[in-house]
């Protein structure tokens, strides 16, 4: 307690020095009604009295510079200027809060009323050039530089006040106004993103642009650079987490009002760019922060039912305002008429370096470009990308490998397509597949489609015009078991990507257009993220196309056409799997890029799956005869691998290796649950064991 004494007794000496001083300057201080009335003596005395740091020098605040840029950037008015200037005084030197009382001969308002602030700029009362600077479709009431209180005073008795965001940036403080932490950033622009300079070019002729967001670009990172190279600093503002309403408003700072005097009631902004219903408080708070800057603002994406208003506000700063989305433009969003323009993908070296910029963890000459190239990625997703391949690397103790980085980029994946399709993680390798060389050669050729498409879509422009997508479709046909499921797992692990098998279940409805907006859902979903998508059992959504008898013919025939034309602009990589390929539509064959038939095996084919069945942890007795198997029984892949399950799970009941009882006893069991007979001459010897098991 003591030492806590101690450190006060600094402040004491400046509480008497302040007393002392109170003392010296106050006409009256024996008075026992003080602070309930202000005398013109004291008035008097704190005009020649200002009010100083104890035991300290003068000290001016100097608000010329950024009062200055204010006034430009807002498009004030030497009028605007003084009245914000009269408003702003009692939060900068607290004797004017008593200056104000005196003046409104009311000790109790401490705030510059309208009537106050003509008379002090010179002006009367009904003067409109002045009453009209305080009212909407101004700039001081529009951006919140001022708010007009007490709105159900007349207009002359209403107090003006400064928002405390606007009076701490004119006194030097640039920190964020906390409505907006969590929805506002600073991002730092990315160098070399196409189309920047031109777009920076033509800002000085306009305030609004929208970009259009390419499969692999970022609006975003161009409106960056663009507002960047126009010179102004960026505010990057969250257009989805704004228009869902996952952000927090401060207050709006009072009652707005109209150019009778009357006020508009709510506080927040309308779609003229004025103030109406709540829920847009947020495009004042953005505005206003960017004109304090000088900032373009970025936002994005827009989408569905943008909240118009929030671009009107925007649009009131006279600031540069660069919306992007990979939807076209909607005209709802704004009633002003945008810039359209195009956002590309990054440049080859600018990913490169976006890459080697973002890993820190040492990579002992791995190409993060080449182990990354078919994964869409913008310049924000790869920078998370790579902070995840450096965690990764760091938890495994050695340098950034391929396999780090692959699994940084599956990070940025959206988890909405989770949610319609089934998420796989890709366990198996080109070792774990048993097909002929032929069909080999199909998958390989898939995956440096995949893998190039870029190259050969982009550079080499080989799929001009017809507003095709960059997507790769592909085919899988075959009998059940065969390895067309297994195959996709595959070319997804060798890409390095998550395999998404769509459930049927959520796509496929009984009521008419349903299944066409399932289906939309997933190809939408499917757009932002690197995955494998796979349709299993295609013939059930990718039937033909028949003549119309009835009702049913024709919109069976609409969801047939619809889906020939969405897997015609589909950006991502598909496969559809079908036992029935006789049963898909024509039509999708020259929407495909490749179709592999997978063959049902012959016997060394067979023999090969079993060795690879069984696996090598598995302990076999000296009688499996795996030849035996492979000849005797035309099963395919998926069958033999089931039946090799199923015996290891006799052989862990019996505590033994797995015997050759064991592995006919459960192909006996693949044989009921096909509906096949079981016959002496492909079971031989072992048929009394099979027989008597059923």
């Amino acid at each position: 307690m003591t030492e806590l004494l101690d450190r006060l007794r600094p402040v004491e000496a400046r509480v008497r020095a302040a007393v002392a001083e109170r003392r010296r300057t106050d006409s009256n201080p024996d008075d026992p009604f003080r602070g309930l009335y202000l005398s013109t003596e004291a008035i008097e005395a704190l005009l020649v009295a200002p009010r100083r740091p104890v035991d300290a020098g003068p000290s001016e605040v100097d608000l010329d510079g950024r009062l200055a840029r204010l006034a430009d950037a807002a498009r004030l008015v030497p009028l605007d200027v003084r009245l914000l200037l009269v408003a702003l005084a009692p939060d900068v030197d607290s004797r004017f809060e008593q200056f104000y009382g005196y003046l409104n001969d009311d000790v109790s308002r401490r705030r510059a009323t309208v009537s106050l602030a003509l008379r002090l700029c010179g002006l009367s009362e009904s003067a409109m050039t002045g009453r009209a600077r305080l009212a909407y479709g101004r700039p001081l009431v529009d951006l919140g530089l001022i708010t007009v209180d007490e709105g159900d005073r007349p207009f002359l008795g209403r107090s003006l006040r400064v928002p405390d965001r606007v009076v701490a940036h004119l006194l030097g403080d640039d920190t964020m106004d906390p409505a907006l932490i969590g929805l506002v950033s600073m991002p730092a622009a990315t160098a070399g993103v196409p189309g920047a300079g031109p777009l920076a070019a033509a800002l000085s002729a306009t305030r609004l642009a929208y970009l259009t967001e390419r499969p692999g670009a970022s609006g975003e990172a161009l409106g960056v650079a663009a507002v960047a190279a126009a010179g102004r600093p960026v505010l990057a503002v969250d257009g989805a987490r704004l228009a869902s309403g996952g952000h927090s408003t401060g207050p709006s700072g009072g009652q707005p009002t109209g150019p009778s005097g009357h006020s508009t009631g709510s506080g927040h902004l309308s779609g003229s760019g004025h103030f109406s219903g709540s829920g847009h408080s947020i495009g004042l708070e953005v505005a206003r922060e960017a004109v304090l800057r000088g900032a373009g603002v970025v936002l994005g994406p827009l989408s569905g039912d943008w909240p118009e208003p929030v671009l009107s506000a925007l649009a009131v700063a006279g600031l540069p305002v660069l919306a992007y989305g990979t939807e076209q433009w909607n005209p709802q969003w704004s009633a002003e008429v945008p810039l359209p323009w195009e956002a590309r993908p990054l440049p080859v070296p600018v990913r490169a370096a976006l890459w080697r910029e973002s890993l820190t963890a040492p990579m002992n000459g791995t190409d993060p470009l080449a182990a990354t190239a078919h994964f869409i990625l913008g310049p924000t997703a790869i920078a998370r990308a790579a902070r995840a391949a450096n965690l990764l690397a760091a938890a495994d103790g050695g340098p950034v490998r391929a396999e780090h980085l692959r699994a940084g980029a599956r990070t940025q994946n959206a988890a909405g397509l989770q949610r319609l399709a089934r998420r796989i993680e890709p366990g198996v390798g080109w070792p774990d597949l048993v097909l002929p060389p032929a069909v080999l050669a199909s998958l390989r050729e898939l995956t440096a489609r995949a893998r190039h498409r870029e190259r050969v879509l982009d550079e080499w422009r080989m799929r001009p015009g017809g507003g095709r997508g960059r997507g790769v479709t592909a085919l899988f046909a075959g009998d059940s078991g065969t390895g067309k499921t297994m195959s996709a797992e595959v070319i997804a692990a060798e890409l390095g990507m998550d395999l998404y098998a769509v459930n049927l279940a959520t796509v496929v409805d009984k009521y008419v257009g349903e299944t066409e907006k399932n289906l939309e859902r997933i190809f939408t979903e499917a757009a932002g993220v690197n995955g494998v998508l796979l349709f299993d059992e295609a013939d059930a959504i990718f039937g033909k196309r028949s003549e119309v008898r009835d009702a049913h013919d024709r919109y069976a025939n609409i969801e047939s056409a619809y889906l020939l034309q969405r897997m015609e602009t589909f950006d991502g990589l598909a496969v559809l799997a079908t036992n029935l390929r006789a049963n898909l539509d024509d039509a999708f064959s020259r929407r495909l890029d490749m179709v592999v038939d997978f063959p049902v095996p012959d016997e060394p084919a067979r023999r090969a799956l079993w060795d690879t069945c069984l696996g090598r942890r598995l302990p076999r007795h000296s009688d499996v005869d795996i030849d035996f198997l492979a000849r005797s029984f035309e099963l395919a892949g998926g069958h033999i691998r089931s039946a090799a399950v199923t015996a290891a799970y006799l052989a862990a009941a019996s505590g033994a290796p797995v015997t050759m009882a064991d592995l006919v006893g459960a192909v006996g069991r693949e044989y009921r649950k096909l509906g096949r007979l079981c016959l002496e001459r492909e079971f031989g010897p072992y048929l009394e064991l099979v027989l008597g098991e059923g």
